[in-house]
């Protein structure tokens, strides 16, 4: 059975030095009985130095999103070979505010989970609804068809989607 994940989203907060801080906080009070996995993910520019401060912890790292090429001319971008070169080792992908302010859509996020995989990256699924479209009884449409653009049509997920709404 898998360990579970704790994961830190660190969006777009954190200094050199209050990342070093944080780090060094998470380091000295894990302990080694650890039962689940721990995972940051801090913002592009601080990876490889958050990654260096990692080294040894047992902490993973992860970034906040990736682009969905190998390569080319895709200013800002930061592909999975990248990602892998500097100790990545997960990828968010799908993330509700990549879906709303940036118009990812699921096609965009099925290739982005794709190209985390193509690289050795663990691809961590964001999926959820608005609150419209909860409100207008859409969850289980929504979800089910974020999860189909990446996985396929499978019905056992759609029953857990409904069990898990219950």
């Amino acid at each position: 059975m898998r360990r579970p994940l704790v994961a830190g989203n660190w969006k777009m907060h954190g200094s050199a030095r209050q990342n070093d801080e944080l780090v060094s906080g998470l380091i000295d009070s894990l302990d080694d009985g650890l039962t689940a996995e721990v995972l940051v993910c801090p913002a592009f520019v601080h990876l490889r130095d958050v990654g260096r401060l990692l080294n040894g912890s047992g902490i993973e790292l992860g970034a906040q999103s990736l682009c969905a090429e190998e390569s080319g001319a895709f200013t800002g971008e930061v592909c999975s070979a990248m990602l892998k070169d500097i100790g990545c080792t997960y990828a968010i992908v799908g993330h509700s505010e990549r879906r709303a302010l940036y118009l990812e859509d699921d096609s965009l996020v099925a290739r982005k989970f794709v190209a985390a995989q193509r690289e050795g990256l663990i691809p961590i699924l964001c999926v959820g609804e608005t609150l419209a479209e909860r409100e207008a009884g859409n969850t289980t449409v929504v979800v089910g068809r974020q999860l189909d653009a990446v996985i396929g049509r499978d019905d056992e997920i759609r029953r857990t989607i409904q069990v898990l709404q219950r």
